[in-house]
């Protein structure tokens, strides 16, 4: 009978049934994380959304307090950068799609990823990060508005009379701001037709907010524009789950950035914030992050709308990883600010 079982298990292995499964925690890092106690998270999600969950979750699991710091990925890295400088580090564990390679640079990251199974484009070849969640930077739209069918459905679309001055954006550099759409149509187009397709788009009056990607579609779905040039598509999903007017646009290829983990060096629970990052990533944790209506880099989780995330046929996308994003955006904040400031 056992070497039954083992020929089934090796069979069930070959045809890829026990394939997906992820690695438990080790055991040792779970005794060393409940010793610790408590871990401080520094995170660029929403409070309600995701860290609540994901925080009730992780304490009914291990029995370990999170206490957590919500910001932007650039207010995050100044936060980090100012508590190393002082000597007085007060999160084990941060995330952000922006924030990792200025503190890779500023030597505060410990270079650590958990050993679970998830595609190789989800860690960082250097070994100091692991994806949890995509954003996927797409337009979006007032449908009470823009009634579905008559909405734009690509770059050349954005330049048509009706849509002058009822277009907005945030102009904050980042992806999720005119700086990111700048960089979609540069990499959709080529430096040249893009400088060209910019200086027309640049006649259309789009609307600059000093706002969060989130808060411009809030305003879309207000009523104050009709169109949001660069908001994460799983927003308007979200409000449009709660019956607010929203949709948004697959106009290709989005710009697709991962919301990145990471432990600090020297940081007061070190192990506690590799178990949180541990439970993040695992099925466990990103099957809450999906149940959030937020896009889990987990190909196992249980996402409402796969369709969200380009998969490279139907719908393309450029992914990029903190490194390249940190290596693009001041380029394209140049060239935004060339057409639009």
């Amino acid at each position: 009978m056992l070497r039954t079982l083992r020929l089934c298990a090796v069979a069930l292995l070959a045809t890829g049934v026990f394939a997906g499964a992820a690695l438990a925690a080790d055991q040792a890092l779970i005794d060393a994380a409940k010793k610790e106690g408590r871990v401080v998270w520094y995170t660029v999600q929403i409070v309600d959304q995701i860290v609540r969950p994901i925080v009730d979750g992780f304490e009914r699991k291990y029995g370990i307090h999170v206490d957590y710091f919500r910001g932007n990925s650039a207010e995050i890295a100044l936060k980090i950068s100012n508590e190393a400088r002082a000597g007085k580090i007060q999160a084990s564990v941060f995330d952000g799609a922006q924030t990792t390679p200025a503190l890779k640079r500023l030597g505060v990251v410990e270079k650590w990823t958990p050993d679970v199974d998830l595609p190789k484009k989800l860690f960082d070849p250097e070994g100091f990060w692991i994806a949890s969640n995509y954003y996927v930077n797409t337009p979006g739209f007032n449908t009470d508005l823009v009634p579905r069918g008559t909405e734009p459905r690509t770059f050349d679309d954005l330049l048509a009379p009706k849509w002058k001055g009822k277009m907005a954006w945030n102009v904050q550099p980042s992806i999720s701001a005119g700086q990111g759409f700048v960089g979609s149509v540069l990499i959709a187009m080529g430096e040249e037709k893009a400088r060209a397709y910019l200086a027309r788009l640049s006649k259309q009056n789009v609307t600059p907010l000093k706002v969060s990607g989130r808060q411009v579609m809030d305003l879309v779905i207000s009523g104050e524009y009709a169109i949001g040039l660069q908001i994460f598509n799983n927003h308007a999903v979200i409000s449009a789950g709660r019956g607010a007017p929203a949709g948004w646009i697959p106009m290709q290829p989005p710009l697709v950035t991962y919301a990145v983990m990471s432990v600090l060096k020297n940081a007061p629970a070190p192990n506690a914030g590799k178990l949180l990052i541990d439970y993040i990533v695992s099925d466990e944790g990103q099957n809450i992050i999906a149940a959030a209506g937020e896009l889990p880099v987990n190909p196992r989780a249980e996402m409402k709308d796969k369709s969200m995330v380009p998969d490279g046929a139907a719908f393309k996308g450029t992914f990029l990883t903190p490194e390249e994003l940190d290596r693009d955006l001041p380029a394209w904040t140049k060239i935004f600010d060339e057409y639009f400031q």
